[in-house]
């Protein structure tokens, strides 16, 4: 046997191989006993395939995914991989097939709607990376900004420009020696996603002679890619929030059985194909594949509205290249400079990195490609037929040194050069400001920085507040309250409530003004794109910005008495906690399934437990981990998932009671304190 399989107290396994490859296939099969139900959705999501067994509401999504081109271009980037990281991601799809159906008979999904266990593709692992973030780079703003344009007029396209609820959340913070009372430096974080079940971060160890690496892998993928610690170095990552991908107004028309866009050379033929989604209990659905010169085309087509028909353009597709080799290096690395070389190969999705080593070393740069092109492009769709917007190159990933502390929260910094929107600086001043609070940082204490539920974020609206006069007794007593309030997000905090209760009704009321009502109606984008175009929310996240914008017709401080006025007349006492519940993803939903747990935190607290303000005080997105990296000894490192390291079993949802509080689980790297587990 060349590899053996041990577990700690909460299922995390810690695989022990006697080479690189063999290591490749325990981590495979370990993960088709631990997730098959996980990994086998994402595998077909990302051929667009589930809907023939997930039926009608997978569709949207399938086509997306046939539209853009997800599995072809995995399958370009990994015929452009190098021999030895082939090989590599070979002997993970081998561990994978061994277990699949062994993990499938453990996964009561697979019965529930009839699926199958598949064969995986020497791709697939690069086809499931790009299904979960080929749309991470916030490419849906730019329709929306379109859509802005059209209906306010060009000086509005950044009316709405703030933190966009599909991309960011994620914290990261590095504290050097001179910091810790350890004299070693400590990186800590929470990446936020929405939240699924089972969760995208699976904890693991993979161990050899070669290397012995903790951190987070993402199911179906090789290797440890965001989040890692050798013993010697270590490293994590923060979305940079770069503009990297761009669509392209198309104009196509049909010459027979073939499809041509016109492009800066004029009239071009595309590539153009139809495919069939089959779909479980409904009639089967055909798709249009089309790709022009630019990129495939995600929305509209030949026969529809010129205003929706835009093709993406992505590195991955351009480059046939996904950075795979960076992976198998990132493992190997024993040093920040080991890291660096690694990751001047990574290509998607492009991340601000932190890393450190036990001799001192530390790294703080942008990972990633990014195109050069004309500034439009950053802002919104661009006419496919103009040569000025074409790509030219690619940026030079920034740089920056460590002065004892550094912050990655999704805010403007180090990677300002390569975007164009960005998470406000609630988070990252908040962090900053927690750490200067103290000189000799221990490991277990960072969990005080990652729960921290203080909403700077709700100044701009209590500002406009303390200016209101003539209000009636209960609108007086509840903006004092208000104004009095500690401002924090404490799932136990009546006043918390009350504030969310009186944004969802500004929100609202901006929602249906007037001034903005042409925005109600999207135009008719992809059932996938929706999200970036629903204004309700829109507005709950841009509110800061609306609440001192100049609009016609518009009486911010009417419309906020009016929503003071309502939300006092209704008296309520609920806690913040009762409506701001864990409601996590899950591929085949559990109807009639009690409400998640109560949650601390808010959007732009550290503790980013978000909902959609004016929608739902339900949190969708939150820290999908939580770590701690010490560099002085890693048995003191610390780490916690949402749920649990296994999609089902003991320890399916064992972790959720420590999430929930903001406690983190102390990693065991000794071997004798595991478990091992009989691979029969």
């Amino acid at each position: 046997m060349n590899a053996r399989r041990y577990r700690d107290d909460y299922g995390v396994p810690h695989l022990r191989a006697a080479d690189h490859l063999s290591l490749a296939f325990a981590q495979g099969e370990v993960t088709a006993l631990d997730r098959a139900w996980q990994i086998e959705v994402e595998r077909h999501r990302s051929q667009g395939t589930s809907a023939s067994f997930l039926g009608i509401e997978a569709v949207g999504w399938d086509s997306f995914a046939r539209r853009a081109r997800l599995d072809d271009t995995a399958r370009r980037c990994h015929a452009a991989l190098d021999p030895a990281t082939a090989e590599w991601v070979g002997r993970y799809v081998a561990g994978v097939n061994a277990a699949l159906t062994a993990g499938a008979a453990r996964a009561p999904e697979f019965a529930a709607t009839g699926l199958r266990p598949g064969s995986w593709q020497p791709w697939t692992p690069l086809a499931i990376w790009l299904g979960h973030h080929v749309l991470f780079a916030g490419f849906g703003t730019k329709l929306w900004r379109d859509h802005v344009r059209r209906q306010l007029g060009p000086q509005t396209a950044n009316l709405f420009a703030t933190d966009s609820h599909v991309t960011s959340g994620s914290n990261g913070w590095l504290l050097a020696a001179e910091r810790t009372a350890t004299g070693a430096a400590l990186i800590a974080g929470d990446p936020h996603r929405f939240i699924e079940a089972p969760g995208i971060y699976q904890q693991i160890r993979l161990a050899c002679p070669e290397y012995d690496v903790l951190g987070f892998a993402v199911p179906g993928v090789p290797g440890i890619p965001h989040f890692g610690h050798t013993g010697g170095v270590a490293w994590a990552i923060t979305n940079a929030m770069a503009d990297y991908q761009d669509g392209y107004a198309e104009r196509l028309r049909r010459q027979g059985d073939l499809v041509e866009a016109y492009g800066p050379d004029g009239w071009r033929p595309t590539q153009r194909q139809v495919e069939t989604i089959e779909v479980a209990g409904a009639e089967a659905v055909e798709v249009e594949v089309i790709e022009t010169d630019r990129g495939p085309l995600i929305s509209g087509g030949p026969d529809d509205d010129p205003d929706v028909t835009v093709s993406l353009r992505y590195p991955p597709r351009v480059l046939g290249e996904l950075g795979f080799s960076a992976l198998p290096a990132l493992l190997r690395a024993r040093t920040v400079d080991d890291i660096d070389t690694a990751l001047d190969r990574w290509v998607e999705p492009v991340n601000v990195v932190l890393a450190a080593d036990t001799a001192g070393g530390l790294l703080h740069r942008v990972a990633g490609r990014v195109p050069r092109r004309h500034p439009d492009n950053g802002l919104r769709v661009v006419p496919g037929w103009d040569a000025s917007h074409t790509w030219h190159g690619w940026h030079t990933m920034p740089r920056a040194a460590v002065d004892q502390v550094a912050v990655m929260a999704n805010a403007r910094g180090i990677a300002t050069p390569l975007g164009v929107e960005f998470a406000p600086p609630y988070r990252a001043d908040r962090i900053r400001q927690l750490l200067d609070t103290a000189g000799d940082w221990r490991a277990e204490q960072q969990a005080a920085v990652h729960t921290d539920t203080y909403l700077a974020a709700a100044e701009p609206l209590l500002a406009l507040l303390a200016t209101l006069d003539g209000l009636d007794p209960a609108a007086t007593t509840l903006r004092d309250r208000l104004l009095s309030w500690d401002r924090r997000m404490a799932a136990d905090s009546v006043d918390a409530a009350a504030f969310a209760d009186l944004r969802t009704a500004v929100t609202r009321r901006l929602a249906t003004h007037p001034a903005l009502a042409a925005l109600a109606e999207p135009p008719a984008y992809p059932q996938v794109l929706r999200p970036w175009l629903i204004l309700l929310s829109r507005v709950g996240y841009a509110l800061a910005v609306l609440l001192h914008a100049e609009l016609p017709g518009l009486d911010q401080a009417a419309l906020l008495r009016d929503a003071l006025t309502e939300v006092a007349a209704a008296g309520d006492t609920h806690r913040w906690g009762e409506r701001h519940r864990l409601a996590p993803w899950r591929a085949l939903p559990e109807p009639g399934a009690p409400p998640g747990p109560q949650l601390d935190g808010d959007h732009d607290c550290v503790l980013a437990t978000s909902s959609v303000p004016g929608v739902t005080d339900l949190c969708l997105r939150g820290p999908s981990a939580r770590y701690v990296w010490d560099l002085a000894r890693r048995d003191d490192s610390r780490w916690v998932v949402p749920l649990g390291a296994t999609g089902d079993g003991p320890h399916r949802d064992d972790q959720l009671p420590l999430w929930v509080r903001g406690h983190l689980i102390q990693t065991t790297c000794d071997w004798a304190r595991l478990t091992e587990e009989n691979h029969d």
